[in-house]
């Protein structure tokens, strides 16, 4: 009986062959494990630590707007690259399953022409949290062009220094070299700021510029600035021939007084306010015999005689004493000749 059903079963076999053309072989039955066998992609799934952390980071600049496409690097605490990626639409970028510890966060890029990257810096990991990290990007520096012109001719003009800021606050100081001009970097905090010039200091020979000027100025933009002057008026120089002259008065001022006779037991000075005793300012006439009608009067309010117009007078009066002693010798002469001879016989043999 059972080869009987062995056999229809092989009949029925070959005649489903000869039907389809094919003869195929149905595998055996193999015993599987009760267990359920992993997927591959599960397998292939790491479970991250449970103590790991992350760092979030959201890029902005100094206006507060989001800046995408902002490139950073991570770095462990070894050098080794910890990870890498851009800010999105959002500033935003995200850097997961960190182990604890200290990482350095280096931006490459900005992402825009008006900003500049920050400076590196150390980030902490901590276990099993997100650190939240806000970097802002500074706008980059506008470049200031300084010019001194003399208000006339437009002359460029060394010497001139001004204050520039913003606000309260003074942010450049320039002073034009001896080409008239100078430059120096301005820090801008928008997209368009506000900035005010006021001078200080006026180039020699003008005047100094008192009103105080304003200009804008955006992030790495060229911007100049002018000031001008006008040349210092001068003040024409007094003529000499215009200051006046002081002639001295014909009577001079009156000498100190002198004691009094009683006091110096001399004699007392004479009328004419020389300050000189009659008897040393003029010869009298005993002394030259001349008549007191010739002597010359000292003229009233003049200087003192110092005696130099006496001395023709007193050369006289010398040349008559000379004469008088040379007749009183003649004279003495004259009498000793005519006096007799004494007699010889009365002198002793």
């Amino acid at each position: 009986m059972h080869a009987r059903i062995v056999r229809g079963a092989v009949r029925s076999a070959a005649v489903a062959a000869a039907v389809t053309g094919t003869l195929t072989w149905a595998p055996t039955a193999t015993a599987q494990s009760s267990e359920p066998t992993p997927s591959a992609s599960a397998a292939s799934t790491e479970t991250p630590a449970p103590d790991a952390g992350g760092i979030v980071i959201t890029k902005k600049d100094a206006a507060g707007d989001v800046l995408p496409g902002a490139e950073f690097l991570l770095l462990d605490s070894t050098g080794k690259e910890a990870g890498r990626g851009k800010t999105d639409a959002q500033g935003k970028l995200t850097f997961p399953d960190l182990a604890p510890g200290v990482y350095r966060l280096k931006e490459t890029s900005s992402g825009s022409p008006l900003h500049e990257v920050v400076p590196d810096q150390d980030v902490i990991v901590t276990p099993g949290v997100t650190t939240p990290l806000t970097i802002t990007d500074p706008f980059k520096a506008a470049t200031v062009l300084l010019q001194a012109k003399d208000d006339k001719t437009g002359k460029l003009l060394p010497g001139s220094t001004v204050n520039i800021g913003t606000g309260s606050e003074t942010l450049l100081t320039l002073t034009t070299g001896s080409q008239g001009t100078a430059t120096g970097e301005l820090p801008v905090t928008s997209r368009k700021t506000e900035f005010w010039v006021k001078q200080i200091k006026a180039p020699a020979g003008y005047d100094l510029y008192k009103p105080s000027k304003t200009f804008a100025a955006g992030p790495g933009a060229p911007v100049t600035v002018t000031v001008t002057n006008a040349k210092t008026a001068t003040t024409p120089k007094p003529d000499p021939s215009d200051k006046p002259t002081h002639e001295p008065t014909g009577t001079p001022s009156t000498p100190a007084e002198k004691p009094s006779d009683s006091a110096t037991g001399g004699s007392k000075p004479s009328s004419t306010g020389t300050g000189t005793p009659d008897a040393v300012a003029m010869p009298t006439a005993a002394a030259d015999g001349l008549n007191d009608n010739t002597t010359p009067k000292t003229p009233a309010g003049s200087l003192a005689h110092t005696g130099a117009d006496a001395t023709p007078w007193i050369a006289g009066g010398a040349g008559l004493l000379v004469a008088a002693g040379a007749v009183a010798l003649v004279i003495t002469r004259r009498r000793t000749s005519a006096q007799p001879e004494p007699d010889d016989t009365s002198q002793i043999s």
